[in-house]
């Protein structure tokens, strides 16, 4: 009768069967790896920056609001791209926008205005200061009347800015990081 080789003692197995058992073992990671994508293109410094993460939004107003989505934002203040999905990938909105115009995409249907800020806060709740976010992500200070960012824990991949004026308060968390860099490789 043949055994089969789980049946078998350690020290009852040659080392030609635990070469093929640890191969065999080792084919379901080999086949994860290789089906993984490529990492996501980093914008060279003429493209702006690339951040991606989670945001949380909460809005005091009556009754409260929250938000929360997986985002990725590129671009520069000026012209970018920011994408909100939930957590299992589906789009909740594709904004671009370059001087004087913004798109908002949300799978139905396409909404322009003159700026982000109307389309932001049409999807989120509140109107959040996107030029600014691209300084707050990179560490620096940048005023915004009414908003306080908190920029201590930024080379950790945390944010939190709160607007405090207008009212209602809003309170914006986000956790990134930076996305990889493209390897060089054909």
């Amino acid at each position: 009768m043949h055994e089969r080789p789980c049946d078998l003692a350690p020290e009852e197995v040659g080392p030609a069967r635990r070469r093929w058992l640890l191969a065999a073992a080792s084919l379901p990671c080999l086949l994860a790896a290789c089906g993984t994508s490529a990492p996501a293109r980093k914008p060279d410094a003429a493209e702006g920056g690339y951040w991606s993460g989670r945001l949380s939004l909460r809005v005091d107003s009556e009754p409260p609001q929250s938000f929360a989505a997986v985002f990725e934002l590129r671009g520069a203040p000026g012209r970018g791209e920011l994408k909100l999905s939930t957590p299992i990938g589906n789009t909740l909105g594709l904004l671009q926008w370059s001087p004087g115009q913004a798109s908002l995409d949300d799978g139905r249907r396409v909404q322009r205005e003159a700026s982000i800020d109307i389309l932001l806060t049409r999807l989120t709740g509140a109107a959040l200061p996107v030029d600014a976010l691209f300084g707050w992500l990179a560490g620096r200070a940048t005023p915004v009347p009414g908003w306080r960012p908190q920029l201590d824990r930024v080379n950790e991949g945390r944010l939190q800015a709160v607007r405090e004026s207008p009212l209602p308060r809003a309170d914006l968390r986000l956790v990134f990081e930076p996305a990889p860099a493209a390897t060089d490789a054909p």
